[in-house]
């Protein structure tokens, strides 16, 4: 019995260094966060489209379940109330090749009129 326990010992210190000198994998990630101005072309269950004035092909953004909708004011909206014509800044999340929106802004409309009156 006490060379059963001699050898389990012996055994134990052996094995003790090797986890001391395993080295760990680092993984490194980069993510960059950015935000984009400009006006909802599309949105769907998959993704939000925003066309902006400096490109000239639609953005397509990826949401989640985090993904949040606020007013300018920072007040939370609906999803339901998110679609197509909206000007919003989006707040992403390159990871990959996939953009992910982390925020979308939905900024106040401004209809700004303009009439002419003729006379005669």
């Amino acid at each position: 019995m006490k060379r059963a326990m001699s050898f389990v010992l012996l055994l134990a210190v052996m094995i003790m260094p090797s986890g001391l000198f395993a080295q760990e994998e680092k993984v490194t990630t980069t993510v960059t966060k950015t935000e984009t101005a400009g006006t909802i072309s599309e949105f769907n269950p998959d993704a939000i489209v925003v066309r902006t004035e400096t490109t000239s092909s639609p953005v397509k953004y990826k949401y989640t379940k985090t993904t949040t909708y606020v007013d300018d004011t920072g007040a939370p909206v609906s999803m339901e109330t998110v679609k197509s014509g909206l000007p919003v800044t989006v707040y992403y999340t390159n990871e990959g090749d996939h953009m992910i929106a982390n925020k979308v802004v939905i900024r106040k409309t401004t209809n700004t009129k303009t009439t002419t009156e003729s006379r005669e």
